[in-house]
């Protein structure tokens, strides 16, 4: 049987402690000079840093000796529940009630209430037998007349694995239907010259740029063009050559195709054969969303996030059609296996998805 340890606030201080030493695990607890409580999570292939009370993020990420998370302008993450202004993270879930740039009429904030959300409860269960460590945290929203949910994130890790998975399942909690905006950020690093390999037909019907530009961006020369261009032709973004201007920032939206067992797959291959890696299932969040951006100050590639709805605000999606209805009492899920595979996974990976 797995054995629980909840967390509370009062268990995170200035100095680093020892919460857990099981196997090839390892889990200890500090704060940052910010204020913002941590958890240290070491397995036999690597590290993460989970912030268990703000918005379950995962603040950094590494497997075999490589740094798997975006760089940013932000060291610690920041006591503020101001999206832009503690931006950095490797894994953020965003929404619920509104996801992406408000529009004119929209009221929610950038990527909604969620991603720094101050999640009530924190656990970690241990499965010493299965060789498994699930860090889990849940955070429970309630506006009167309006919302009334619990969204439970959920983060499982192996022994000896250099990927992991990631769950959120959103309860509605009201007597009557809930709508549900949603949108995985992870933010991987990308390496020059790497090459995008994803389970999408590749044009530009299927893989089509942004052509709005965000409020909070400011674009330069030369960027309408490299999007018009992109517009016309997607290919050219599948290598990540230095000189390609993914500044501020490059958003694609990708109809993705499934292998035989229902998942898709996205990778950034790197020059020694191995890769960023994430995979989902779009029968759970129909829509994928890929954002770069490699400036002086940030170097960011989400290969492919699962999503509910376009980025473009809760008014302008809804007129789309993509807000999800959550019936009163019931739950929606998303599930996602993502890190870094080795040149030999990568290789045999690549093989299955063609041969899909």
């Amino acid at each position: 049987m797995p054995v629980r340890v909840d967390l509370y606030e009062t268990m995170f201080g200035e100095k680093e402690k020892t919460l857990l030493d099981m196997g090839s695990f390892y889990v200890s607890t500090f704060r940052y000079a910010t204020g913002i409580a941590a958890l240290r999570v070491r397995n036999a292939r690597g590290e993460m840093i989970i912030l268990p009370f703000k918005g379950h993020q995962i603040w950094r990420c590494g497997f075999d000796g490589r740094d798997l998370t975006m760089k940013s302008m932000f060291d610690e993450p920041v006591d503020t529940r101001n999206y832009l202004e503690t931006y950095g993270a490797f894994f953020i879930h965003c929404g619920l009630t509104g996801m992406g740039a408000p529009g004119p009429h929209d009221r929610h904030p950038l990527h909604g209430e969620l991603p720094n959300a101050p999640f009530q409860k924190a656990w970690i269960d241990c499965n010493e037998k299965a060789g498994t460590l699930t860090l889990g945290g849940s955070y429970h929203h309630t506006v009167a007349f309006t919302v009334n949910y619990r969204a439970t994130s959920t983060y499982i890790l192996h022994e000896n694995e250099s990927v992991f998975d990631a769950r959120l399942n959103v309860e509605n909690l009201m007597q009557s239907s809930m709508e549900l905006m949603y949108l995985a950020h992870a933010n991987f690093r990308p390496s020059d010259h790497g090459e995008l390999i994803y389970t999408a037909k590749k044009s530009p019907e299927t893989v089509r740029v942004r052509q709005s530009i965000p409020a909070h961006i400011s674009p330069k020369p030369g960027y309408r063009d490299f999007i018009d261009a992109l517009a016309k032709d997607p290919t050219p973004h599948h290598i990540l050559k230095p000189e390609l201007a993914f500044d501020p920032e490059i958003v694609f939206y990708i109809d993705m195709e499934t292998d035989r067992e229902g998942f898709a797959h996205a990778l950034l291959k790197h020059l020694d054969g191995s890769s960023n890696y994430l995979r989902y299932q779009p029968a759970q969040a129909s829509k994928c969303v890929r954002w770069i951006s490699r400036t002086g100050d940030q170097d960011a590639i989400g290969m492919a996030f699962p999503a509910t709805a376009e980025p473009e605000g809760y008014t302008a999606e809804k007129a789309k059609g993509n807000i999800v209805t959550v019936p009163a009492g019931q739950s929606w899920i998303v599930d996602m296996r993502l890190g870094l595979l080795s040149k030999a996974e990568t290789h045999a990976l690549v093989a299955k998805i063609g041969a899909n």
